[in-house]
């Protein structure tokens, strides 16, 4: 018996339709759709208001309850806005919508884009680091000796308990054999320090200080301060006028200092975006800024969404910023290496 075989025409499964197939019914779709361009307009309004927000940041008043700074204090996040309004741009099929949401990614990227790419370098001669460890710190021995397992030279430590400032002596001393505690700021140092004082930030007690720190690289003076906190209330807003009077008083004490080389550790409660910082910010640079990776965020430690714990410097140059593992604080430790 002969048996004939032949191949199937036309009886077998459809093939399932390729991606560019897909791509172009759906281009298709778009274009014959007449109200592609008059729907979204809504969306569309929002992503200019959202550019604006972004360009005009400086031009918000600060004496309607500090709206200015509380906007500059989280400016980043506000391009968090960009991906929300993508999702109902496509959901709407809007073309004036997709087209309007080039404004805030292109300015997004302007103002931020830079903080996306490493720049940390090698090398350096000095290594620094700043930790608020928070007075109700459970682990202060812990917190002590994590922060100088950072490697670094000179460490500025803020919010300093009295009753427990012992103990962070006795945890640090064995790695940083001179320090000086300034009422509740306190620097440790691989080098030897002089010229200790405390500095006036207008508060009524000491929470900032100078050394000068007799590097290899020649002599530093640094910095420790702890700014004033600020709130955010229903019935005041962003409550940081006693802020920004220390940042002012601050600024003019860097801005007095007679020693070319400074570095500026502490938290100062408030981004470099922060206008009301610029008695400090515009004489400095930030390591974070000119030589870090990413945003940096230090605060709080559980979520952190603003770097409100700083290194500044003027006179050296910045290589490596980084941030530190989480402790028992609610501030995350920061760190730097700078070149004198």
């Amino acid at each position: 018996m002969v048996q004939a075989y032949g191949a199937e025409t036309g009886h077998g499964e459809a093939e399932p339709p390729r991606p560019a197939s897909r791509l172009r019914d759906l281009r298709n779709k778009w274009t014959r759709d007449r109200g592609i361009w008059r729907r979204g307009i809504v969306v569309a309004v929002l992503a200019v208001l959202l550019t604006l927000l972004m360009v005009c940041h400086a031009q918000i008043p600060n004496r309607f309850g500090n709206l200015g700074s509380l906007v500059e204090t989280f400016l980043p996040w506000i391009g968090a806005g960009i991906p929300v309004l993508l999702v109902l741009g496509l959901v709407r099929r809007s073309a004036t919508a997709l087209i309007a949401l080039l404004l805030p990614l292109v300015v997004w990227f302007n103002l931020f884009g830079g903080l996306l790419t490493g720049k940390s370098g090698p090398g350096g001669d000095l290594t620094v680091a700043t930790h608020n460890v928070n007075a109700d710190n459970p682990d202060p021995t812990g917190t002590a000796q994590q922060v100088a397992g950072s490697g670094a030279d000179v460490v500025a430590l803020q919010e300093l308990p009295t009753g427990q400032v012992a103990t962070y002596e006795e945890a640090l001393d064995g790695r940083f054999p001179y320090h000086s505690v300034q009422g509740t700021v306190g620097l440790w140092s691989k080098y030897p320090i002089s010229d200790t004082r405390p500095v006036d930030i207008k508060m009524g007690w000491t929470r900032a200080m100078r050394s000068t720190v007799s590097a290899p690289g020649g002599k530093v003076a640094v910095y420790v301060a702890h700014l004033p906190s600020v709130r955010v209330k229903l019935h005041a807003g962003f409550t940081a006028s006693q802020r920004d009077e220390s940042a002012d008083a601050l600024g003019e004490a860097i801005a007095d200092e007679p020693i070319e080389r400074v570095v500026l550790l502490g938290d100062l409660n408030g981004t470099m975006n922060d206008r009301a910082l610029k008695g400090v910010t515009s004489q400095m640079r930030s390591t974070q800024g000119a030589a870090g990776d990413g945003f940096g965020f230090s605060w709080p430690a559980s979520f952190p969404m603003a770097r409100i714990d700083q290194i500044m410097v003027r006179g050296v140059e910045p290589l490596s910023s980084w941030t530190l593992a989480a402790t028992d604080s609610d501030h995350l430790p920061i760190a730097a290496r700078v070149r004198l």
